[in-house]
């Protein structure tokens, strides 16, 4: 089988990938990498690549078979030693945390939600047999 690198790039569909995208980099501190009216690209540690979609506009785009409607779920890992920072900073900025869980395997994650009501997770080390 041939080897694979990884998940280079993960896709939300959102109303308005703008807002999307400034939400992402004032919480995440992600670097906006592309922006076009129906697409912002946005940089995850310099490793991965977030795509925000606006919602129906792809019909257009060179692989037009992809475009997506309701929340998803996005995991980012952290650090353990982050943990109580990150959810600091999740109350500072006014995101409120859904749920807090402790896994079996002595991982945590926090869930919470993008404007668009995608569930995203901030997940330490101990939740999966890989991580």
């Amino acid at each position: 089988m041939p080897k694979l690198n990884g998940v280079l790039e993960t896709a939300l569909y959102v109303e308005d990938p703008v807002r999307s995208a400034k939400f992402y980099q004032s919480l995440m501190g992600f670097d906006l990498i592309l922006s076009i009216e129906r697409l912002c690209a946005m940089s995850v540690e310099g490793k991965q690549v977030l795509l925000l979609f606006k919602k129906g506009a792809s019909a257009d785009l060179p692989v037009s078979a992809h475009d997506g409607n309701g929340q998803s779920h996005l995991a980012f890992a952290i650090a353990a030693t982050e943990l109580d920072a990150w959810e600091e900073w999740l109350n500072r900025e006014g995101i409120p945390i859904e749920e807090k869980k402790t896994w079996d395997r002595g991982g945590v994650s926090l869930y919470f939600r993008d404007p668009d009501g995608h569930l995203l997770e901030l997940v330490t080390p101990g939740v999966w047999s890989i991580y």
